[in-house]
């Protein structure tokens, strides 16, 4: 099983790409962490119209749809997505495993994703009920998954 993650964004600063490179590199060999970047839509200056926010995030969207691999499982990221602890994580995680399912992750950016992606996806899902930066977003993410893998390796990794 594969574990991809698509993110709109490029050129990290340094300390993200270290935090994600950290965790994908401590990945089991079984389950590989993959992240694919798309270039965000420009923004402009000053304030968007909602319309102009809709139009952004439908192009993003459709560049998202077309970084996510042929057959994978989709988990949209959404500050509203169902919030699961680590253990349900690890078990979501085992299951997608003992089906042969890769995983594919999507994280939108600025103004988030498009409904029409979030609609499609097999599942929405929370990595906390604070606004973050998506920047951070793939760091957590990469560090919540490489934790439910340790679960269920039984590595000492996670003690919680």
């Amino acid at each position: 099983m594969k574990l991809h993650i698509v993110a709109v964004g490029h050129r990290m600063p340094a300390w993200v790409q270290a935090g994600f490179e950290d965790y994908a590199r401590r990945m089991p060999r079984e389950m590989p962490l993959l992240l694919k970047e798309v270039r965000p839509e420009p923004r402009g200056t000053g304030a968007l119209s909602a319309a102009r926010i809709e139009r952004i995030l439908k192009t993003e969207s459709e560049r998202l749809q077309g970084a996510v691999p042929h057959g994978c499982l989709l988990v949209a990221l959404d500050e509203r997505g169902q919030a699961l602890t680590t253990g349900c994580l690890a078990q979501r995680l085992g299951e997608w495993l003992q089906q042969g399912r890769d995983v594919c992750f999507a994280i939108g950016g600025a103004d988030g994703l498009d409904a029409d992606l979030k609609g499609s996806a097999h599942l929405m899902l929370s990595v906390s009920a604070m606004t973050l930066p998506h920047q951070l977003v793939r760091v957590i993410l990469a560090e919540q998954l490489y934790r439910a893998a340790s679960l269920l390796q039984h590595h000492p990794y996670h003690r919680g």
